[in-house]
C-alpha cells in the first residue's frame, strides 16, 4: 500500500465539508422516544444523502429513521473480496450547546493561547490542555467558545464522504465494494438500535469515531442508563411542619449515597463509574439521570444491582414508593465479538502503519455504534477521527488529523 498524498484541492474539500457539517444544528435528545430523537437531525441527514448521490455512490438511501447507506462499487474484474463498511454518526452531544456553531480555522498554529472569543475572553490554552503542543504548525479548527464543535462525529462523517469521493475520482485504486453508513442518536446510546445490518451488506465495518491520531479500539464499556425518580409532597411552607416531603432535598441526599470515588473524574483505565448527568427537582418531584459504566461484565451487573439496592435502602428510610429507578442497557463490551476475527483489527493497524501512524490500541472509556453493531453481527472496531475535548466549548480538531484518518480509510480499502 502506497501512501496517499492529498493535494490542496482535496484538503480544501475535506475542510469545507467538515465546516459545512458542523454549522448544521443536529443535537440529539435522550428524553425523546422518536428516531431520530430530534427533527433537526433530518437537516444534516438529508444534506449528507444528497452529497452521496452527487459524488456518484450507488444505491444511496435514507430510511424513515434517518439511517443513511450508500456504496462505492467494486472496480475489480473478478471481485471475490468481502464488502467492508465505514460508519459514523451525525448527531452531536446534548451535553453542551450545539446550536449556531461558528467554527474558526487557525492555520499554522504557533503553540500559544488561542483567544476564541474577544467579547467573552474565552481562551483555548496549552497551559490547560497540554495536548495542543502536539499540533504546532498544523491547521486547527475550534469553536468560538459558546458551543461545542461537533467533531464528534462530523469529523468522521467528513472523512468517510471524502474518502468515498476520492476513490470514485481515482479508479486506478483497485478495491472491492465499499459500504458507508451514517446514523442518528449515537450520543444518547441509540445510534445502532435501528441499523439494518442485513441491508448494509458488509462482512465487517469500522466506525470513524475515535479521538487523537492512532487510536484503534475494539473493547469498550458495558453501558446502561438509570433514571431515579423521587416523589415528594408540596405543602405551603408556613404549614409544612410534619407534612412536607421535599423531593429536591431528598435528591441531594440520594446523590450522596453513591461512591464519590467512582465517578468519571476519579477513575481511569478499566475502572467503572456512576455518572450523574442531570438533576431536575422541585418540592414535589425530582429526577436524577445517571449512566453506569464498567468494562468487566460481572462488575457491570453488580453496579446495576447496587443502584437498585440503594433505591431500596432509600425507601426503607423514607417510606415505600418514595423513590423508583428504571435501568436500561445501552451497549455491551464488543471485545468478545472479535475472538477469531482479529484480522479485522490487524488490517486497520497495518493501514495506519502504512500512513506513517503508530497504532494506539486501547480500550474505549465510552462506546460507539460499533459496540452495538458488533453484537448485531457486524464486527466493528473504532478508528480515530481526530477530534479532541469532545462535548464542550474547548473541542478542536486538526485538519492534518482528519487527512490522516481519510488516508487510513483509503489504505484499508486498498488492502
Amino acid at each position: 500500500m502506497s501512501t496517499i498524498e492529498f493535494n490542496p484541492l482535496w484538503k480544501e474539500k475535506l475542510l469545507n465539508r467538515f465546516l459545512s457539517y458542523v454549522k448544521i444544528y443536529s443535537t440529539s435528545d435522550a428524553e425523546s422516544e422518536s428516531t431520530p430523537s430530534t427533527e433537526r437531525q433530518w437537516n444534516i441527514a438529508n444534506y449528507i444523502t444528497e452529497e452521496l448521490k452527487n459524488i456518484g455512490l450507488e444505491n444511496v438511501s435514507i430510511d424513515e429513521h434517518g439511517y443513511i447507506m450508500g456504496y462505492v462499487p467494486s472496480n475489480l474484474e473478478n471481485d471475490d473480496r468481502p464488502t467492508i463498511g465505514f460508519i459514523s454518526h451525525y448527531d452531536t452531544s446534548p451535553d453542551f450547546n450545539g446550536e449556531n456553531v461558528k467554527p474558526q480555522v487557525w492555520e499554522n498554529y504557533d503553540g500559544n493561547d488561542l483567544l476564541l472569543n474577544q467579547t467573552t475572553g474565552f481562551t483555548l490554552s496549552p497551559s490547560r490542555f497540554e495536548s495542543l503542543k502536539k499540533y504546532i504548525g498544523q491547521t486547527l479548527i475550534t469553536t468560538d467558545g459558546t458551543t461545542l464543535l461537533g467533531a464528534d462525529d462530523k469529523a468522521g462523517c467528513a472523512e468517510i464522504v471524502t474518502a468515498a469521493e476520492y476513490l470514485i475520482a481515482h479508479p486506478e485504486i483497485k478495491h472491492g465494494r465499499i459500504a458507508v453508513g451514517f446514523t442518528p442518536d449515537e450520543e444518547i446510546g441509540r445510534g445502532a438500535h435501528k441499523f439494518d445490518v442485513a441491508k448494509f451488506g458488509a462482512e465487517w465495518a469500522y466506525t470513524m469515531d475515535g479521538g487523537e491520531v492512532g487510536e484503534l479500539e475494539y473493547e469498550n464499556f458495558n453501558a446502561a442508563g438509570a433514571v431515579v425518580k423521587i416523589h415528594g409532597l408540596s405543602v405551603h411552607p408556613g404549614y409544612a411542619y410534619g407534612k412536607m416531603i421535599n423531593a429536591a432535598l431528598l435528591a441531594a441526599e440520594f446523590a450522596q449515597m453513591l461512591p464519590t470515588n467512582e465517578t468519571p473524574a476519579t477513575t481511569k483505565g478499566f475502572d467503572g463509574f456512576y455518572h450523574l448527568m442531570d438533576i431536575t427537582a422541585d418540592i414535589s418531584e425530582a429526577k436524577l439521570q445517571y449512566i453506569i459504566r464498567d468494562h468487566d461484565a460481572d462488575k457491570f451487573e453488580a453496579r446495576k444491582k447496587f443502584m437498585e439496592e440503594k433505591v431500596a435502602e432509600f425507601n426503607q428510610k423514607h417510606g415505600e414508593g418514595t423513590a423508583e429507578v428504571e435501568i436500561k442497557e445501552q451497549y455491551r463490551n464488543m471485545k468478545q465479538q472479535f475472538e477469531g476475527k482479529m484480522h479485522i483489527v490487524d488490517l486497520a493497524a497495518k493501514a495506519m502503519t502504512e500512513a506513517g501512524i503508530e497504532p494506539k490500541i486501547k480500550a474505549i472509556r465510552g462506546g460507539t455504534d460499533g459496540a452495538q453493531l458488533s453484537y448485531m453481527g457486524l464486527p466493528c472496531p473504532n478508528i480515530f477521527a481526530g477530534g479532541i475535548n469532545f462535548h464542550g466549548p474547548y473541542e478542536y480538531v486538526a485538519l492534518e488529523s482528519m487527512e490522516k484518518a481519510t488516508e487510513v480509510i483509503i489504505n484499508i480499502v486498498k488492502a
